[in-house]
């Protein structure tokens, strides 16, 4: 399946690396594919930064445009819980009826977790990009990881996230995949990513497709902060109405709704968010 799927890959259908050079991609798109195919319920959970909510964004988009059956949720447990345990499989994951978890920057905690996701039957698909040694033994995407080979070491989450997106458009021959590079340039303007390489690319194109974004979210925030020719504080300010605030015993607030506004459909709805949001944006010093 690797020599085929490489045959058919075009740097220039699709912008970046190949993204099967990544360890476990190959897995990954099987497991997706069956899940699309078989209308299996796909849950997103992703954590609960910009990088984190622009990736579960996109990432969501492309799945229902291929008319998965997903859902997705954000990891709210701030900086004291990194992780997705026990309680949150059994209460939020195993409530959606999930066959199959993406998370997004969030691993499980413990061996404890994947025996219990076995036991659920929900199969697994983690992706992150930090420094680790251990080896697991479910689908772990992670260019840092033992025997991961792909040139680009330093993406930013919702690039990584990218990679699986195309991953996917080059299965099922997505020709428009570009377009969702505008969430990704949000991401990883936000995680601060050096713009050498992979992210360089990623972030350039991003710049393009965001001036004429067919995003909705990003549409009524442009709108409403009255942006028209884009720089990069037009970009910061994006970031800023999205990011998420925190309280004062380190729960996240907003994560959701500002999901919500990159990912609805309707354009008053998303007009509605964008406003509900813009009361909570740091006025500018």
């Amino acid at each position: 399946m690797r020599k085929f799927w490489e045959s058919i890959y075009c740097p220039n259908y699709i912008t970046g690396y190949n993204p099967f050079l990544l360890r476990y991609m190959n897995e990954a798109i099987e497991k997706l594919v069956y899940a699309i195919n078989n209308r299996k319920k796909i849950v997103i959970y992703g954590s609960s930064t910009v990088d984190g909510i622009c990736s579960v964004a996109s990432l969501s988009l492309i799945l229902r445009y291929l008319n998965a059956d997903v859902e997705y949720l954000i990891h709210e447990g701030g900086e004291n819980r990194k992780s997705v345990n026990n309680t949150d499989i059994k209460e939020t994951i195993d409530f959606l009826g999930a066959d199959l978890l993406i998370t997004l920057g969030v691993d499980l905690k413990s061996q404890d977790e994947v025996k219990l996701c076995e036991e659920l039957n929900v199969d697994l698909i983690v992706l992150e990009n930090k420094r680790t040694v251990r080896e697991r033994n479910y689908i772990y995407i992670n260019p840092r990881q033992k025997g991961c080979k792909y040139k680009y070491k330093n993406l930013s989450l919702s690039a990584l996230t990218f990679k699986l997106m195309q991953a996917i458009a080059i299965y099922y021959n997505v020709k428009n995949i570009n377009k969702y590079v505008d969430l990704i340039l949000i991401g990883g303007r936000w995680a601060k990513v050096t713009l050498r390489g992979e992210n360089g690319v990623i972030l350039k194109a991003g710049k393009k497709f965001l001036v004429n974004t067919n995003n909705n979210g990003l549409k009524a925030i442009m709108k409403l902060d009255e942006i028209v020719e884009l720089n990069d504080d037009d970009i910061i300010d994006i970031i800023d109405l999205i990011t998420p605030t925190v309280s004062t015993v380190g729960v996240v607030n907003n994560a959701r709704i500002a999901l919500e506004l990159l990912t609805t459909g309707d354009k008053d709805r998303a007009k509605q968010i964008a406003k509900y949001l813009h009361k909570f944006k740091k006025p500018k010093s």
